[in-house]
């Protein structure tokens, strides 16, 4: 069973890795050519979300940042 749980979370850390290497590319892409698949625009309404919701935001980006850091 544990080796289950192991296999699964080194696919979700491989997909993750892989997700986090497309979006740094696709700021790259963006700063370079005008942001033409809308990245930059896209993490900015996401930060604006979290900035509209206040306090709540606030503590939800920190909890999410914590949490991903451990």
């Amino acid at each position: 069973m544990n080796k289950a749980f192991e296999t699964i979370t080194a696919f979700i850390g491989d997909i993750t890795d892989l997700l986090k290497g497309l979006v740094v590319l696709g700021i790259v892409v963006g700063i370079l050519y005008d942001d033409y698949f809308g990245v930059i625009a896209g993490i900015g309404n996401l930060m604006s979300k979290f900035g509209d919701a206040g306090f709540a935001g606030l503590l939800a980006l920190m909890l999410i940042v914590f949490w991903y850091k451990k």
